[in-house]
């Protein structure tokens, strides 16, 4: 019986840099000591229930939010491995306030910049739903080597050189792009391998699913509130209604959208005008893999990774799936503008 190839997460990394012979390395080791972490993350997760590491710290973080004892482990994780590697200088992150600029012997100049949410979905610890790490990777701005400023951290996401997350879900999965493509690899425990499982993700064009939080639907703009309804309207010829799926965690409603497609959707609210996601640690990722993958990611009217940062952690709308169903709210987000004008 004719085997299939496997091949891991190094192995292609590894042959993917060959094919830029210029390439220095620097990113292939971020990735790595990205994937490093990931593994020790991965295994807290999977005995949190069995040692004290659920629940709450006792402290909260920039944006008052409660801050769970597995998003301090999994943030010191990552901070240690990006660290320690010395191929970057300077790592944002959700659970920080300020840079965190990295000086290491191992390397005088580094040049990259890593932003991340160290844990995404937290709130879902607890009750064991998909959690997973959101990464994203820039080059700094100035090149005079002297300590790296925030001109140097707020980019716009089209200036990404790398983006990925890690689901920690029934299994653990990488999806990451490089500008080359999306694809996806699944970690098999018995080796401790990340290995290549879905090769250039595409999503359709068209999804019938829809992920938002009903909840809040009185807070939604009319344009939202309109999209929501056309969802959930019957239809026969464009195979409605679609299913409304929401786990309410990004990651995991991120991922089953990419492969089964769909749109997900963190509108502004009247509580939250300028919406709740971090546009450096989720939305500039999530929109570079999306678009990668053939999709799309808007704040509503603007395109994600052309938002130009002015905190580091500022917040954005997120309208992020298959291309048609992005376009079409978008659509019915400026008709609602209109209207309540």
């Amino acid at each position: 019986m004719k085997t299939q190839k496997v091949v891991t997460l190094s192995q292609f990394i590894t042959e993917q840099q060959a094919l830029y012979p210029d390439a220095s390395g620097d990113l292939t080791s971020i990735l790595l000591d990205i994937i490093l972490a990931a593994k020790i993350v991965n295994r807290d997760v999977r005995k949190a229930g069995l040692v004290d590491i659920l629940g709450a710290h006792g402290t909260t973080n920039i944006q008052g939010e409660e801050v769970k004892k597995l998003d301090v482990m999994a943030n010191e994780e990552f901070m240690a491995a990006l660290s320690l590697g010395g191929d970057c200088c300077a790592i944002l992150s959700e659970e920080n306030d300020d840079i965190v600029r990295v000086n290491n012997p191992k390397n005088a100049k580094p040049k990259y910049i890593v932003a991340m949410d160290p844990l995404d979905g937290s709130s879902n610890i607890d009750v064991n739903a998909s959690i997973g790490t959101i990464f994203s990777i820039f080059r700094r701005r100035s090149m005079a080597w002297n300590e790296v400023t925030m001109e140097d951290c707020l980019q716009k996401g089209i200036n990404q050189i790398a983006a990925g997350y890690i689901i920690y879900g029934s299994s653990t999965m990488l999806v990451y792009t490089t500008g080359q493509g999306v694809n996806g690899f699944t970690l098999d425990s018995s080796i401790g391998e990340f290995c290549l499982s879905h090769p250039d993700i595409k999503i359709p064009k068209d999804g019938n699913i829809f992920s938002l939080n009903e909840g809040n639907y009185g807070e939604f703009p009319e344009g939202v509130k309109d999209y929501v309804e056309y969802c959930k309207a019957k239809d026969k010829e464009t195979n409605r209604p679609y299913s409304a799926r929401y786990i309410g965690s990004l990651i995991a409603d991120f991922h089953r959208n990419l492969l089964k497609g769909g749109i997900f959707i963190y509108p502004p609210t009247v509580k939250a005008p300028n919406g709740k996601l971090r546009l450096m640690y989720e939305c500039n990722p999530m929109a570079f893999i999306m678009e990668q993958a053939g999709g799309k990611a808007s704040t509503g009217t603007q395109r994600i990774m052309e938002v130009v940062p002015e905190q580091l952690h500022q917040r954005v709308p997120l309208f992020i799936g298959s291309e048609n169903m992005v376009m079409h709210a978008e659509e019915l987000l400026a008709k609602g503008q209109t209207r309540s004008m």
